[in-house]
């Protein structure tokens, strides 16, 4: 059927990708490696977010100049000109404000996250890093009887399943010479002397696998127990550095959040100049224009 779901080659999918399984454990072991990389890359997206704050901030002070100078030397006046500055005075104190969250982000934030990744990781002169060699000499080392004992199993097995194919052919071989007439009874004889020399190997290679079967179900508590003292190890690594970075990402955000910087809550010191020019201004409106304006 079309779709249908295998439980057996899901249950084998699931064996082979077990912890447990040969060399599995390298995934364990990547993680430390994936760490450092997060690492430099937090670092990367912190200097492109403080390079486009510094660009924002760059421009809104260009602009705030070029526009003050125009209206300086413009033909308005009062204060309806002083009002229209004040828009100028906000962008300048933004851009201030922009430059602050740049200097965060790469003063405070990235220099965290930089002394961080050179505590947590040390390089080795060979390459790599001290912690993930460590850890896969670790696990290297608990797998490695127990890899032994697997190898020994999968090849008793092998062995154990050819002979039982051995002996099932040569069974067949003898019951189809007994129904024929051209065999000879010396023939016969050798069938059956086959038969019987495959059945004693199958037994043979029967024993041989049930004894590698008992030897390896005694060796593998310690080994799991031995890997789960190296996988510990490396959780501890692991668990520092989700830690860590839940830490820093709240730092980030605060450098990010505008509205929780004591500069600029509810906007009232950003947007005073404005409100105090352009309050006057609209009281003004409702009086009569004198001849030199207000």
């Amino acid at each position: 059927m079309s779709g249908s779901y295998d439980e057996s080659a899901a249950t084998a999918d699931d064996a082979m990708d077990s912890f447990w399984e040969v060399g599995n454990y390298k995934r364990a072991v990547k993680r430390i490696d994936d760490g450092h990389r997060l690492c430099n890359d937090l670092m990367g997206c912190l200097q492109e977010r403080a390079k486009i704050e510094k660009a924002y901030g760059d421009q809104l002070t260009a602009w705030s100049k070029r526009w003050r100078q125009l209206i300086e030397k413009g033909p308005q006046y009062g204060t309806v000109e002083r009002a229209w500055l004040g828009v100028m005075t906000e962008a300048e104190k933004v851009s201030e404000l922009h430059q602050e969250v740049k200097n965060g982000l790469l003063n405070e934030d990235l220099e965290k996250v930089k002394n961080w990744q050179k505590e947590a990781y040390h390089k080795q002169m060979i390459g790599g890093f001290k912690e993930a060699k460590e850890a896969d000499e670790g696990f290297k080392k608990a797998q490695k009887p127990w890899a032994k004992k697997l190898k020994e199993m999968e090849t008793a097995k092998k062995t154990y399943h050819m002979a039982c194919k051995e002996e099932k052919l040569a069974a067949t071989r003898e019951a189809d010479g007994k129904t024929q007439a051209s065999v000879t009874t010396d023939q016969q004889k050798k069938l059956h002397e086959k038969t019987d020399k495959c059945k004693h190997d199958m037994q043979k290679a029967k024993e041989k696998y049930e004894k590698s079967l008992s030897e390896l179900s005694a060796v593998t508590p310690p080994y799991q127990e031995s890997m789960e003292q190296v996988f510990d190890q490396c959780q501890q690594h692991e668990v520092k550095r989700l830690t860590f970075l839940k830490e820093i990402l709240l730092d980030i955000k605060r450098h990010l959040n505008l509205t929780e910087n004591q500069r600029s809550v509810t906007g009232v010191i950003l947007y005073r100049p404005i409100h105090t020019t352009a309050h006057p201004l609209l009281h003004n409106l409702h009086q009569p224009i004198l001849p030199h304006g207000l």
